[in-house]
């Protein structure tokens, strides 16, 4: 099953849906199936440069009084699905360096880990993601060679991911054609992935018990 998981590594509620949804994928597998998971970026501030600023000053100038609310609710969530966020050390920048570098990680078959990595860095260790020389150790971190390749691929699902209506993250595109849009519960994207592979013909069989009269792959037959 592919699954496309549009993003933006600043995003809360993408990072909180990126671990519910890989735990979700793991039930999946557990069962036998498979999943083949590539990430897309998503840009929900194209503006910001990467310089970078205290985040919670730019949400406040954003959202006003209810800004604090806010991060309070998404800290919650957070802490409920084992994550760390710590807004008073993040920094807000741009990330369309951090979404080339995924695109460059996903070449080389990292593009979960790097996204993952990225997260962290954001939220939890208040690193500038839209800084070069961080991303350059982030990259080292992940164990991802970084080609300094992949910006026109960027600007090609950016242009894809608003051909297709996309104005809101995470989002995640089954097979092309099935969208699962939120930081859905893990429940619901297990309930989400066994439906998809329901109607494209990827539901994982499972042998409960060894029948009492039949032949194996060996050829040999109860009789």
């Amino acid at each position: 099953m592919k699954v496309e998981i549009f993003s933006d590594v600043v995003c809360p509620w993408c990072y909180i849906g990126h671990a519910r949804f890989a735990r979700a994928a793991e039930r999946f597998r557990a069962k036998g199936g498979t999943i083949e998971v590539t990430m897309r970026p998503f840009q929900l501030n194209p503006e910001a440069t990467s310089d970078g600023e205290p985040l919670i000053p730019a949400l406040e100038r954003k959202f006003g009084p209810n800004a604090r609310q806010m991060i309070e609710r998404v800290i919650g969530a957070a802490t409920d699905d084992g994550l760390e966020l710590n807004y008073d050390k993040a920094i807000n920048a741009g990330t369309f360096e951090a979404h080339r570098l995924i695109e460059v990680a996903t070449r080389q078959g990292l593009g979960q880990e790097m996204a993952e990595r990225l997260f962290r860095a954001y939220f939890t260790e208040g690193l500038n993601v839209g800084d070069r020389d961080v991303l350059g150790k982030l990259a080292a971190e992940a164990g991802v060679r970084d080609s300094g390749e992949g910006a026109e691929e960027v600007r090609e699902q950016l242009a894809r991911a608003r051909s297709l209506g996309i104005s809101g993250v995470p989002l995640f595109l089954f097979e092309g054609k099935y969208a699962v849009s939120g930081a859905q519960p893990e429940d619901a994207f297990a309930a989400a992935i066994d439906e998809v592979a329901e109607r494209t013909g990827q539901t994982p069989i499972t042998q409960l018990a060894a029948p009492a009269d039949g032949c194996d792959d060996d050829g040999y037959c109860a009789v």
